[in-house]
C-alpha cells in the first residue's frame, strides 16, 4: 500500500535530476512512498536522463507529457496517476530541499486524515521575493476574504479525496492558489512548516527572470483571483 506519492514536475531541470533523485533514494528505503517525476514537455535531455535514472532507481515513476501546457498540468497529470492515499508535491529546482515533502508529512502523522492539508513556508528568501509574496498575499486576502501566506511555497501535501471534490482545476501558476483557497473554503486543517530556500543550482526560472517577468505573472494571478472569487460566490 502506497501511503505518500510525490508529484514533481520537471520543466528543462536536466541538470537538476540526478542531484534529485539521488537525494530521495538515501530517503525512499520504505515501500510505501513513491516519486513521480513528470517531464512537463521538456525540450532538454529530460526524458533521456529520466530513463537512464529509472535503471538505478526502481522507486522511480516516469511521466512525460507531449507539451507544456503549464506548471499546473504537469503536477495534475502526476497527481491523477498516484497511487497514494495521500499525494504532494514540489518543486524539481533544488531551491527546498526534495526531503521536505517527507518531512512534513512525518511531522504531522497523528493528524493525517481527509481534512488536512499541509504547506511549507519558505525561509532565507530574496527581500524583493518577499516583498512580492506580501503584496500578494494581502492582496488575495482583501479580495478573497481570507487569511493567506506566501502561496506559492512548497511542498504541499494533502488526501487524495480532497483532489476528487474539485473542479475547474487550473493548468498554470495559479494551481498553488487554488488549492490553498480550497482548502481554507472547505475548511481542512492547515499546517504550516519552516522549509529552507535556496538560490538555484543550475538553469533558470520560467518565470523569476526579471521584473517585467514577475509583473506579468502578477497580472495573471489577479486576473485568475478575480475569476476565482466570482466563481466561488
Amino acid at each position: 500500500m502506497i501511503n505518500l506519492s510525490i508529484v514533481i514536475p520537471s520543466f528543462n531541470e536536466s541538470k537538476s535530476l540526478p542531484i534529485l533523485v539521488k537525494k530521495f533514494s538515501k530517503k525512499l528505503k520504505r515501500k510505501d512512498i513513491e516519486l513521480i517525476i513528470v517531464n512537463n514537455g521538456s525540450n532538454d535531455s529530460t526524458q533521456s536522463i529520466l530513463v537512464n535514472l529509472k535503471k538505478s532507481y526502481n522507486f522511480l515513476k516516469i511521466i512525460k507529457l507531449k507539451k507544456n501546457i503549464g506548471y499546473g498540468n504537469g503536477i495534475l497529470q502526476g497527481l491523477k496517476k498516484a497511487k497514494g492515499i495521500f499525494i504532494a508535491w514540489t518543486h524539481a529546482d533544488l531551491q527546498t530541499d526534495p526531503y521536505d515533502v517527507i518531512l512534513g508529512f512525518e511531522k504531522y502523522k497523528k493528524e493525517l486524515s481527509t481534512k488536512i492539508f499541509i504547506k511549507g513556508i519558505r525561509l532565507g528568501r530574496p527581500l524583493t521575493d518577499i516583498f512580492f509574496t506580501t503584496a500578494m498575499s494581502v492582496f488575495e486576502m482583501v479580495l478573497l476574504k481570507k487569511i493567506f501566506w506566501d502561496i506559492n511555497a512548497q511542498p504541499n501535501i494533502i488526501h487524495k479525496k480532497f483532489l476528487k471534490k474539485l473542479h475547474n482545476i487550473p493548468l498554470d501558476f495559479s494551481f498553488d492558489l487554488f488549492f490553498y483557497y480550497n482548502a481554507k473554503k472547505q475548511k481542512l486543517k492547515i499546517y504550516r512548516y519552516p522549509v529552507k530556500f535556496y538560490k538555484r543550482k543550475f538553469g533558470l526560472s520560467n518565470w523569476n527572470t526579471s521584473f517585467k517577468n514577475k509583473m506579468k505573472l502578477i497580472k495573471r494571478t489577479i486576473n485568475y483571483s478575480f475569476q476565482l472569487n466570482k466563481n466561488c460566490k
